[in-house]
Order: structure tokens, then C-alpha cells, then sequence
């Protein structure tokens, strides 16, 4: 029996961090599939496994808890298979890093589609975008990343702030050849970094699963589609 069921929708984007820290700490996992999220969400909040509004939902059977919200999933995988670091002032840097990831891809998708991406709106943009790369880049420098080696929080092994900093920035840089093109401009160092953390034989093989299943898809509808059409300016990578 796997250790947990994600709850997710048939893309990367937020589900793609859960997916990654099980990964990371070699766990196990099925997944419900899109009807049965929708029918969840469909039903009423006391058949719910956990009140929630929108996945990703992580259930633990094993312990019998259910959660959701991305930020408190990967608190509690953290927290429950000892991943986070030692002091109260990493532990507190790691969930930054973590909420700053999902305020990233809030904004990247126009808060979940309330607009669709043009030339103009990204333009507009850029320079935000650009400010949230610094904000890795120099989180970084302050803990001694350099291109060559280092954490985004120091130490001498990747943390879960590196995970997480490689799923965001990877997957979109992968997709969108103008953030690509952007993050590898703005930040360099933690270009790099990502490139090492992708390059750990479990990532490697969750990115090589998530380009088979979900090609390359990042986000789903009218928003998925307008970030495809605008944020690329160079054949996808296949």
C-alpha cells in the first residue's frame, strides 16, 4: 500500500511540490485523478476528507490525517518524515520560501485565470517577476550559494527549500522560454542551483514521469493556454 494519496489535478503546477518532497524523501503515493477531485469538490464539505476548497489534497493513511493547501502539506511532510532544518529560523526561512513559491505561481497564472496573458500584461510584469528572482538570488547569496555549490539556505545537503526552489523555477523555465530566458539573466546562482537539485536521480525521474503525463502542460484552461501563447517566443523543449 502507498504511503500517501495526492489529490491533484493532471498538471504540475501546484501538486508538482507535493510531488516532489514524496519524491525527495522516497515515499510512495497513488493518485485519485481528475473525476475524483471533482466530485470531492462537489460534494458537501462534511464528506470532504479535509474541508477544502481547491486540491492539492495529501491524505496520510497511515496516521489518518488528511490536509490541504500546499504550504501546510509540505509543513507536515517536513515536519513528520524530518526534513526541515534544525534551527527555528531555517524551519521559519523554509515555509517562506515555500509561500513565496505559491504567491509566485498565483501571480504567474493572473490569480488562477481572472485575466489571459498578452504581450502587453507581460511586459508589465517582467519587471515583478524579475524582483521575485532577485528575491531567491540574494536569499541565497545571504547563505552562501554561488554557482558552483551551496544551498538556498545553506548547509551542506539539499533541504526542502531546495526542492522547492527547483519545482517552481524549473518547471515553468522548462515551458516558458521568456522565464527561462529572464531567470537565467537575473539570477544565475540559483539557475544553477536548480539545475543541480533537477539533476538528483529521484527529480530526474519525476520530471522524466511529469513530461509523459502531462507533456507540456503547466496550467489548465484559457490561462494554460494564453501562458503558451505568450510566454514563449522559441520552440518548447521537447
Amino acid at each position: 500500500m502507498a504511503d500517501y494519496e495526492l489529490l491533484y489535478w493532471s498538471a504540475p503546477f501546484r501538486g508538482q511540490f507535493v510531488r516532489a518532497v514524496l519524491t525527495f524523501a522516497g515515499k510512495s503515493w497513488t493518485e485519485g485523478g481528475d473525476a475524483k477531485i471533482s466530485q470531492l469538490m462537489d460534494s458537501p464539505v462534511e464528506d470532504m476528507p479535509v474541508p477544502f476548497m481547491g486540491p492539492p489534497v495529501l491524505i496520510d493513511h497511515k496516521a489518518g490525517v488528511a490536509l490541504a493547501e500546499m504550504p501546510a502539506i509540505i509543513l507536515y511532510l517536513g515536519e513528520t518524515l524530518n526534513l526541515m532544518p534544525e534551527t527555528p529560523e531555517l524551519r521559519a526561512m523554509t515555509i517562506k520560501i515555500v509561500n513565496d513559491a505559491n504567491d509566485v505561481i498565483d501571480e504567474i497564472t493572473l490569480n488562477g485565470g481572472d485575466h489571459m496573458w498578452t504581450e502587453k500584461r507581460w511586459r508589465k510584469f517582467m519587471p515583478r517577476l524579475a524582483k521575485w528572482m532577485r528575491i531567491w538570488e540574494d536569499t541565497g547569496r545571504r547563505h552562501g550559494l554561488d554557482k558552483d555549490g551551496g544551498q538556498i539556505l545553506g548547509g551542506r545537503t539539499p533541504g526542502i527549500a531546495d526542492v522547492i526552489t527547483a519545482t517552481l523555477w524549473t518547471t515553468m523555465t522548462e515551458r516558458f522560454s521568456k522565464i527561462d530566458d529572464l531567470f537565467e539573466e537575473t539570477a544565475p546562482m540559483t539557475a544553477a542551483l536548480c539545475r543541480r537539485v533537477s539533476a538528483l536521480p529521484p527529480l530526474i525521474k519525476l520530471a522524466e514521469t511529469a513530461r509523459k503525463d502531462y507533456g507540456q502542460a503547466y496550467a489548465g484552461g484559457k490561462v494554460g493556454a494564453s501562458m503558451s501563447k505568450i510566454l514563449n517566443d522559441r520552440p518548447m523543449q521537447p
